[in-house]
């Protein structure tokens, strides 16, 4: 079992370079951050569970230049996105941003992308929350061919592009890890088509967790494939809770360092956090 850490980099927090070096220094395996370019004043969509959205998702740091910090002050710890919105971005600059992470930090880079949830940020970035399943469809198998292949060209609904070359390529091959985020039959069927492994929406219950791993392996096994990894965050871990996830097959745990805190406080709550590892 792998056992990282899921926070905000904020303006408010510790530095990422710093908050690394800590977190790598208590044992943790990883650092996954989430992404979100703005919060528009005025939503009709709410996260379930929430009043409000919380104040870290208005200061976050943008995930690739916030990680290439952490890359940099560390060793061994992988970075991660927890998720990236890949349909918020542009695939050819996401490809290269992603790779260019992955060199600079040695082969350390995974992703996980989802398509989002805040209907109103999706739409600030031109695209129609309508389509944004199909449209990250695209967009991964896309960035794929540019780290994959010398000349790459990709037609599609939604993403069209001519032989382009582009580099670096990525330091793991044939790239890094994806992790696909969200819940359902249909993330099960997309994550067997174009991911390494799913990453579970941080609000499942145990029973749902257990429920979706069950449904994925069973449809991969129907398709001949091997058992997929998958990585749970809680965002409140407790004692147990690690040991309990172990025992569904999970690959990889992420806990919670949230909210974003002052610096003292931080280590203090990562200190709790490692206990739990004990």
């Amino acid at each position: 079992m792998r056992i990282g850490i899921f926070t905000a980099l904020t303006d408010e927090g510790m530095e990422p370079g710093e908050l690394a070096v800590e977190i790598e220094m208590r044992g943790f395996e990883s650092l996954f951050v989430p992404e979100h370019t703005h919060i528009p004043v005025t939503i009709e969509t709410i996260h379930a569970g929430w009043d409000e959205i919380p104040r870290d998702y208005c200061r976050s740091l943008d995930p690739f230049v916030a990680l290439s910090f952490a890359a940099a002050a560390t060793r061994d710890l992988r970075i991660g996105t927890a998720v990236a919105l890949l349909v918020q971005r542009d695939p050819i600059t996401f490809a290269k941003e992603a790779a260019t992470l992955d060199r600079a930090s040695g082969g350390r880079l995974e992703l996980g992308i989802g398509v989002g949830w805040l209907r109103e940020e999706i739409r600030n970035h031109g695209t129609d929350p309508r389509t944004r399943v199909a449209l990250q469809s695209e967009r991964i198998h896309a960035v794929k061919k540019i780290w994959t292949e010398e000349q790459a060209e990709f037609h599609g609904k939604y993403v069209a592009f001519d032989p382009i070359r582009s580099w670096p390529k990525p330091v793991q091959r044939p790239h890094p890890p994806v992790w696909l985020g969200g819940w359902g039959p249909s993330t099960h069927e997309r994550i067997l088509d174009h991911a390494d492994g799913w990453m579970a929406p941080t609000m499942l219950e145990l029973e749902e967790l257990q429920k979706g791993i069950g449904e994925l392996n069973l449809l991969a096994v129907r398709q001949g494939r091997p058992t997929v990894p998958v990585t749970a965050t809680i965002l409140a871990p407790q004692p147990g809770d690690i040991e309990r996830r172990a025992d569904l097959g999970v690959h990889r745990v992420l806990l919670g360092l949230l909210p974003v805190e002052s610096r003292d406080a931080t280590l203090r709550k990562l200190d709790r956090l490692a206990a739990l590892m004990a």
